[in-house]
């Protein structure tokens, strides 16, 4: 007996579309950045814009993931294909951690080998940069709540935007100054910034595929306000999970007074279960789905859990 239907196609079809504009600026700005490169024979607007070609990659993603997440759920695929977008996210953040593990390694490296680098060109380009990573960071900002897709895209661009702020940093410092380490200890300073995100994205995402207890939901305090209803003698076999962000599920058997199966107070028992956790908690589960068994049935269970 179970929950209910939502429509998330209108909320899904404005994230692609933001994801489709983001994208395209992205994409556009590494190909202004390489351009860029070649002119001023700069080794660190290169790097960013190889940086920026991991996001656009990551980006890409994202858009695949929001399109399949639109898809309608079939006999097959009971609920479409919403964990799309989780595998979507792990996989950005996994790319996260690699660029943010490249930016630490090569920062390191030019402390004490630093490239020659053309700093006028350099902080043009890096401005270029960093105006086409702020229109993004609007087109996103309103949906990167939504779920986790959303939330690692924009993760994305707030990483190029990052790298491309250090790029004009260090730019400004080398032509004032011709200090050219100004660029690898930025570049440092990105990383450390770039990895504690990228780790908790991928523990959200990692808890959701492990199938773990939606983060917010107590599953002690469930089980309490279960075992609290009239005629409710135990609760068993409780489970909690995340389909994809937004998409809270919960089953349980629960055992109720014998009478109950015959007097018409198994169907009430059934609707406060649901209106309990889809009410009473911070985490709104709507979509459970309860056994409702005697207390003579505890002896036939016989699959342990």
């Amino acid at each position: 007996m179970s929950g209910h239907d939502h429509d998330h196609g209108a909320a899904g079809g404005s994230n692609r579309g933001k994801l489709i504009i983001v994208f395209s600026i992205t994409f556009a700005v590494m190909i202004a950045e390489i351009i860029g490169a070649v002119l001023a024979g700069s080794l660190a607007l290169l790097a960013d814009a190889g940086h920026m070609f991991t996001d656009s990659t990551g980006l890409l993603i994202a858009l695949i993931a929001a399109s399949l997440a639109l898809k309608p759920a079939t006999s097959k695929r009971t609920w479409g294909y919403k964990r799309a977008e989780i595998i979507a996210a792990a996989g950005q953040a996994a790319l996260l951690l690699g660029v943010g593990g490249f930016v630490i390694v090569e920062g390191i490296r030019r402390l004490f080998d630093p490239p020659e680098v053309g700093g006028d060109t350099m902080l043009w380009f890096g401005i270029i940069g960093l105006a086409g990573n702020v229109i993004g960071l609007i087109v996103l900002a309103s949906g990167r709540n939504h779920n986790f897709n959303m939330k690692a895209a924009f993760l994305e661009v707030l990483n190029d935007a990052l790298g491309s702020v250090a790029v004009i940093v260090a730019a400004i410092i080398i032509a004032v100054t011709g200090w050219v380490q100004a660029d690898a200890v930025v570049s440092l300073f990105i990383g450390v910034l770039i990895i504690p995100r990228t780790l908790k994205l991928l523990r959200d995402t990692v808890n959701v595929l492990m199938e773990n207890a939606p983060q917010g939901l107590d599953m002690a305090e469930v089980r309490e306000h279960i075992l609290a209803l009239p005629h409710v003698i135990d609760v068993h076999d409780l489970h909690a999970s995340l389909v994809a962000s937004g998409t809270p599920v919960l089953s349980a058997h629960v055992t109720v007074e014998d009478t109950c199966m015959t007097d018409g107070h198994a169907a009430t028992i059934l609707a406060e279960l649901q209106r309990c956790v889809a009410e009473h908690f911070d985490v709104s589960v709507e979509h459970s789905t309860f056994q409702i068994e005697p207390a003579a049935h505890r002896d036939q269970e016989s699959i342990p859990h």
